[in-house]
C-alpha cells in the first residue's frame, strides 16, 4: 500500500483549498512529467522497432525512421510489402495516436493545474 501511495504521489495535485505550489515545486513537477514523457516515448518507439524489424525484415534504422514517423503523426516513410507488415503499421498507427494523447496529457496537466488553481484558490479571511 506504501508503494502505490508513492506512485500516486507522482500525479496528485493540490486540493484547491491549498495553497499553490512554489516555482521549485512546480519545475520539479513538470520534470517528472516530462520524465514520463520521455519514458512512454521511448517504450512506445522500441515498440515501432522492433515490430518493423520482425514483421517487415527492416534493418535498425529503416524501422527506426519508420516507428518514429509513425510515432511522430507523420506516417510512414517506405512502402510496406507483407501483409504482416502492414497490420502491425496500421495497429501501431492507432497505438501511437493514443500515445500522443496521452502524453500531451502528461506534460500540459500540470501547467493548466496551476494557471487554473491560481485562479481558484481560496484565500483566509480574517
Amino acid at each position: 500500500m506504501k508503494i502505490l501511495s508513492k506512485r500516486l504521489r507522482l500525479i496528485r495535485f493540490e486540493h484547491r483549498r491549498q495553497a499553490v505550489i512554489s516555482r521549485r515545486k512546480f519545475v520539479v513537477r513538470m520534470l517528472r512529467a516530462i520524465g514520463l514523457w520521455t519514458i512512454l516515448t521511448i517504450v512506445s518507439l522500441a515498440i515501432g522497432i522492433a515490430g518493423y524489424a520482425k514483421f517487415e525484415g527492416m534493418p535498425f534504422v529503416d524501422a527506426y525512421v519508420n516507428a518514429a514517423m509513425i510515432l511522430s503523426g507523420m506516417g510512414p516513410m517506405g512502402e510496406l510489402k507483407t501483409t504482416a507488415g502492414k497490420v502491425f503499421a496500421g495497429s501501431y498507427a492507432i497505438f501511437s495516436g493514443l500515445i500522443i494523447v496521452i502524453a500531451t496529457g502528461f506534460i500540459l496537466a500540470p501547467i493548466f493545474h496551476r494557471v487554473l488553481h491560481t485562479f481558484h484558490v481560496e484565500t483566509k479571511r480574517d
